[in-house]
């Protein structure tokens, strides 16, 4: 053959406890990270994976039959091998870009969080190369045949430029399918909206409204509720904001989401920045959030 150019089951624990991987997410801080809090988010993530894989299909396609038609002479297996390779490993490490998105979707704020995808596209590419040269090494061996790789990072750089695109589009569709998910959400009931608040196997369900605001505490948030407790969830903050979204929550400072329906007033703390009063709690706005300065304005009670 010629060259060629370029809700899991449960785990066991110390002690043979058994322990659901969603706890062990926990542990590391990522508790509802990928998937968010309820089931919005995986329908989200199974129609963008769904999408991508006939997208990714269509152009694999197209290109067996570019290379097919523009090289007679070659055996048509080959491209077969390049552009089937090159598939798998792109559906393999799609969860790569879901995660980015999660961390920084395309309107998060602040702005500058968006450089997560920086590092995000490059480890999506190498893991996109890395894996489809691998397959390829070991499909021509199975045929007989020796794959030549030739220099890996010239090659790297020409498919980064590639996937940088890919990736992109990928944001793209999302965020367009998380739009379109919102649309087809029924009207909420009558009943209040409610928030899972888990910590490790604990779970303590909330109204919405009986949330004041979240902060950031480590590698905890922490909700502030009417009644005065203090409930902690092992989850980055981004991962609550996202779910919270669309309910009546803001981000006021980079460590705190607020209620805007329990906010009672605002206080002027000087150089732009603002208190803002949520009863008895007081919570920073930073001149850097202009947005949620001017939403509770209109809502806050002088």
């Amino acid at each position: 053959m010629s060259t060629s150019h370029p809700d899991a089951a449960p785990a066991k624990g110390v002690g043979g406890v058994s322990r659901r991987i969603g706890d062990i997410w926990q542990r590391l801080g990522l508790n509802g990270l990928f998937f968010g809090t309820d089931s919005a988010r995986k329908q989200a993530f199974i129609y963008s994976y769904v999408v991508a894989a006939l997208f990714v299909t269509a152009i694999n396609t197209l290109n067996v039959m570019s290379a097919v038609h523009d090289m007679p002479r070659l055996n048509p297996v080959e491209p077969v091998i390049w552009e089937g390779s090159s598939w798998l490993t792109v559906l393999a490490f799609f969860w790569i870009v879901w995660l980015g998105w999660r961390l920084a979707p395309l309107n998060v704020r602040p702005r500058w969080r968006l450089l997560i995808h920086i590092p995000a596209v490059l480890l999506f590419s190498f893991a996109h190369v890395s894996g489809f040269v691998a397959l390829r090494i070991l499909a021509y061996r199975a045929l007989g045949g020796t794959y030549h790789v030739g220099h890996f990072w010239v090659g790297f750089l020409y498919e980064l430029r590639k996937d940088a695109f890919g990736y992109v589009m990928f944001l793209v569709g999302f965020a367009f399918i998380e739009h379109l998910l919102r649309q087809q959400r029924p009207a909420p009931a009558a009943a209040p909206a409610t928030f899972d608040i888990r910590d490790g196997a604990k779970l303590t369900r909330v109204p919405l409204a009986d949330i004041l605001a979240v902060s950031s505490a480590g590698n905890y948030v922490e909700f502030a509720l009417a009644d005065g407790r203090r409930l902690l969830m092992r989850s980055p903050l981004s991962a609550v904001e996202s779910d919270l979204t669309g309910h009546g929550f803001v981000r006021t400072h980079r460590s705190w989401l607020v209620n805007e329906s329990a906010v009672t007033g605002l206080n002027p703390e000087g150089s732009g920045d603002y208190g803002v009063r949520l009863g008895s709690l007081n919570v920073p706005l930073s001149r850097r959030f202009p947005d949620a300065l001017a939403r509770l304005r209109a809502g806050a009670s002088p």
